[in-house]
């Protein structure tokens, strides 16, 4: 293990990832459904992404962004028209563990899609993949820096989203929700009719 290089990698990552779409996506999904849930989804979609950095990080770069932009683009409004059809139907169901609970995988499988689509050919997936065949000889440094890096910028967005659902009611948080999902997607559905 290069201690220099994982220090230096988990901050990369770290910092590129705080202020990127996904974090952003990950609060949102936590102040809508169970903490845990997203964080697991979120979790796993972030060691698939990395694994795939780590194995086709050369392709990824090659891949058509143009194309990438519309599915996430699209992604987003469907999660954007799913939560308003959602919206009055959650409003007439009671909240109680038991829903919680059951709704635990789903949730979890929601966060796995957003997190996955959204991170796909992004700038710190590249990054990712650059330091991997920068350093060949130091690979798992570098892949186990920048996937815990992942981790504790995902870790904070729940906890963020967790703590923001305390204090503000569902339904705004829910109205939120799907306005920054629409704006979210069609950022990346212009970006794709403008490429």
């Amino acid at each position: 293990m290069n201690w220099p290089l994982f220090i230096s990698t988990f901050m990369l990552i770290f910092i590129a990832e705080l202020p990127d779409k996904t974090a952003f996506a990950t609060v949102l999904l936590a102040t809508r459904g169970r903490a845990s849930a997203v964080f697991v989804g979120a979790a796993l979609a972030f060691l698939v992404q990395t694994i795939v950095a780590a194995f086709f990080g050369r392709i990824i770069s090659l891949a058509p962004e143009k194309w990438v932009h519309l599915g996430v683009g699209l992604i987003f409004l469907a999660f954007a028209f799913h939560g308003y059809l959602r919206k009055e139907d959650e409003e007439t169901k009671p909240s109680s563990d038991a829903v919680c609970v059951v709704r635990f995988w789903p949730c979890a499988w929601k966060a796995f899609v957003v997190i996955f689509i959204g991170e796909w050919g992004d700038l710190t997936q590249i990054a990712t993949a650059s330091l991997l065949a920068k350093n060949r000889e130091f690979q798992f440094t570098v892949f186990s820096a920048a996937l815990l890096a992942l981790w504790s910028v995902t870790l904070l967005a729940v906890l963020l989203g967790a703590k923001a659902s305390e204090y503000v009611k569902p339904h705004l948080i829910r109205q939120l929700s799907i306005y920054i999902f629409t704006v979210i997607g069609l950022y990346f559905i212009l970006t794709w009719a403008c490429g």
